[in-house]
C-alpha cells in the first residue's frame, strides 16, 4: 500500500477523510502533490496533481527498474494505495495486462477519485488479502510481481516469510521477476535472503534516500552492466522518472554481499 516516509505531520490541508474497520484513510493537498495517508504523519501514496502517472518517491520509482530488462505482458501488484505503481506501469507498458490485489476496498475507491487511477481493462483491481491472492496465483501465471504491503506505520510481516517469497516464485515464469520494498534490508545471511538466493539466481538491490531497500529477483541469471545506455533513453521518454541515475544505484546482491540492515 506505500512505505514508511515519515515527515512528522504532513504539510497540506486534508482534502477528504474516510474510514473502514482498518482506521483512517486521509487525502491531503499541498501546492503540487496529493498524498494518501492513513494517520497524517506517514505518506502512504504521493502524486504531482498535474502529471499523475509519475511516481514521486524514489523507491516507487526503482521499482520500476526491472522494466529496463524485460517489458512483460502480464504483471501482478500487491497493495494498491494511491495506485503510484498501478499507474506508473500502466502508461509505461501500453500493451501489458496489471492486475492488483489491495486489501480496503476504500482505498481503492480512493485512488480512482482522487488519484486518477484509469478505469481500463488493462488494469484490474480485486480486494483481497495479498497473502491469499499470492497463495491462489496459477502456476508461471505472471511475469513481474511488485509487492509494497504496508499499514499505517509498519510494513506487513508477509513480506518477510520465507512462505511468501515462495508463493511469489511459483506464480512467476521461468523468466519472471519479483520486486520486494522492505523498510530495511534483512540481514544477508538470514532466513529470507536465503530463500530469495535459492529462488532467484540473480538478486538486486536498490537502497533509497529514504532508506527503503528494494530487491529484485530475477529467475533468469544474465550480466545487468550489459544495458545498453539507449534503452534507458527509450523508457524516459515514454515515463520520465530519470532512468539512468537510478539505474547507477543498482547493486548485485551476492553470496557475499556484508551489506546489513539500518
Amino acid at each position: 500500500m506505500g512505505t514508511i516516509i515519515n515527515h512528522l505531520a504532513i504539510a497540506g490541508d486534508i482534502v477528504h477523510v474516510d474510514r473502514d474497520n482498518y482506521g483512517n484513510i486521509l487525502v491531503i493537498d499541498d501546492r503540487k502533490h496529493r498524498i494518501l495517508s492513513f494517520d497524517s504523519i506517514f505518506e502512504q501514496s504521493k502524486i504531482v496533481r498535474s502529471a499523475p502517472h509519475l511516481p514521486v518517491h524514489e523507491y516507487n520509482r526503482a521499482m520500476l527498474l526491472p522494466i529496463a530488462f524485460r517489458e512483460p505482458a502480464h504483471i501482478t501488484v500487491l497493495g494498491l494505495g494511491g495506485g503510484v505503481l498501478a499507474h506508473g506501469l500502466h502508461r509505461l507498458l501500453p500493451e501489458s495486462d496489471i492486475q492488483v490485489f489491495e486489501l480496503r476496498e476504500k482505498v481503492a475507491s480512493i485512488a480512482r477519485d482522487w488519484f486518477a487511477l484509469p478505469e481500463t481493462d488493462r488494469l484490474k483491481v480485486t480486494i483481497q488479502d495479498a497473502r491469499l491472492a499470492v497463495e491462489n496465483l496459477p502456476e508461471c501465471g505472471t511475469e513481474m510481481i511488485l509487492t509494497d504491503l504496508y499499514s499505517a506505520d509498519k510494513m506487513s510481516p508477509a513480506q518477510a516469510q520465507r512462505q511468501f517469497i515462495k508463493a511469489c516464485s511459483q506464480a512467476l515464469t521461468d523468466n519472471g521477476w519479483l520486486v520486494l520494498n522492505y523498510h530495511r534490508m534483512p540481514e544477508p545471511q538470514g532466513n529470507l535472503v536465503r530463500e530469495l538466493k535459492r529462488q532467484f539466481p540473480l538478486l538486486l538491490t536498490f537502497k533509497s534516500k529514504t532508506n527503503n531497500w528494494v530487491i529484485y529477483g530475477s529467475k533468469q541469471g544474465f550480466d545487468p552492466a550489459a544495458l545498453k545506455p539507449s534503452r534507458l533513453n527509450e523508457l524516459e521518454k515514454r515515463l520520465p522518472i530519470g532512468w539512468p541515475k537510478l539505474m547507477k544505484k543498482l547493486d548485485k546482491l551476492t553470496h557475499s554481499s556484508s551489506q546489513s540492515g539500518a
